[in-house]
């Protein structure tokens, strides 16, 4: 007997839409380059995952979380250890998110992946044989294609530049439409499950300065997403219509007084791809330094950079990267510090010509000879960029 589909409460609307979308989507409906971009980013999560597993800030969240939650069921990324699957999934996106390694849309700024596959693990160890590559995939690519789009209903950097964690902001949304597609949900379920993803978003932004819970946030928003999911297929509800809701709503609310638009999260839907949007990060750094850190590199391979030459390092940077990756940094700074500040980062690649992960240890980060160059950097808004932080 055929299941009877559910439609959501307004199937005109853009939640409504989305959901649709949502329940109807099967992986031969994307074209082969969204395809294998979803893969490429699926293998990238995992290496990703391999490199955090071990920094001393997860062998941290690891020891407080088991010791918290207790061994579960499902894996823990590099740790031959198991959790619970809501644990799991923060862990596991505290590793992909640990070193400023993961991939980054720049339209809807969020790391993807540390909140897709957490999200997906831990549900597709639940259901055993029965969630095969192809099911996974799928799944992946609907969490791949609803981030970004949400992020840029609310003018994507726009949220940084306000002083949100974007992606922990509107990456619910996408853990949650992931592993709902995994779970087969109609479009009233993941009316719900959109709706109890979007209760559940946070992040601030001051986490970047010092903190270890910025590695965390992404591990949040895929626990939360996963959570919203699984409360949804298990028939708990959530708010309806959550994207249009002129109260209390999620743009409504995050957005409030920055005039949010919310056609953004269905324009071109199932036409335009976002996941080929999505960037694998060269540099172990905030995505926004990336556009100043290749500027540099080519004006090295053009001829040498001694350091002790350079008088000045002009950079001119959007809204949303300037106050993101911008403040006078003071000794000792912290390693996600160094990572996101532009100064440091253009300083120790002018000099090693390279921003990797040897650079942003905490040895290479105390060294007498990066700050020494350190004050020669001056890094100004450019109105010019990103009109204010809002993305066109």
């Amino acid at each position: 007997m055929n299941k009877i589909l559910q439609p959501a409460s307004d199937p005109s609307g853009p939640t409504g839409q989305l959901c649709d979308w949502l329940a109807g989507f099967s992986l031969d409906q994307a074209p082969a380059s969204a395809r294998e971009r979803a893969k490429a980013l699926t293998l990238d999560g995992i290496g990703c995952a391999i490199v955090g597993a071990q920094l001393p800030w997860s062998r941290t969240a690891v020891d407080i979380v088991r010791r918290f939650e207790g061994s579960g069921q499902r894996t823990i990324i590099g740790w031959g250890a198991t959790t619970g699957a809501p644990a799991a999934a923060l862990l596991n996106g505290t590793f992909i998110q640990g070193f400023e390694l993961d991939d980054y849309h720049p339209l809807g700024p969020l790391h993807s992946a540390s909140i897709v596959l957490p999200a997906l693990w831990a549900a597709a160890e639940g259901e055993g044989a029965s969630a095969s590559g192809r099911r996974f995939l799928e799944a992946a690519l609907a969490g791949y294609e609803v981030g970004p789009r949400v992020g840029m209903a609310l003018h994507g950097a726009q949220m940084l530049s306000r002083g949100w964690h974007s992606g922990s902001v509107f990456g619910t949304h996408a853990a949650a439409a992931a592993v709902g597609k995994l779970m087969v949900l109609d479009p009233a379920r993941f009316e719900d499950a959109l709706g109890l993803a979007g209760t559940q978003s946070a992040g601030l932004m001051a986490a970047q300065y010092e903190a270890m819970c910025k590695r965390m946030h992404h591990g949040f928003a895929a626990r939360n997403g996963l959570y919203a999911a699984v409360l949804a297929e298990g028939g708990y509800t959530g708010s309806k219509r959550v994207f249009e809701r002129p109260y209390g709503g999620f743009l409504s609310t995050f957005g409030e007084g920055h005039e949010p638009d919310a056609s953004q999260i269905t324009s071109g839907l199932g036409e335009r791809w976002e996941v080929e949007r999505i960037v694998i990060k060269p540099y172990a750094a905030m995505g926004g330094i990336h556009s100043p850190l290749d500027a540099l590199f080519d004006v090295a391979a053009q001829r040498p950079l001694a350091p002790e030459q350079i008088a000045k390092i002009e950079c001119d940077v959007s809204h949303a990267v300037y106050h993101h990756g911008w403040w006078v940094p003071e000794r000792p700074l912290t390693p996600i510090g160094a990572q996101m500040n532009i100064g440091y980062a253009l300083s120790v690649a002018a000099i090693d010509g390279a921003a990797m992960v040897r650079q942003f240890s905490p040895a290479r980060i105390d060294a007498n000879d990066v700050w020494a160059l350190l004050p020669k950097v001056e890094v100004r808004h450019d109105p010019a960029f990103g009109g204010g932080g809002k993305m066109k």
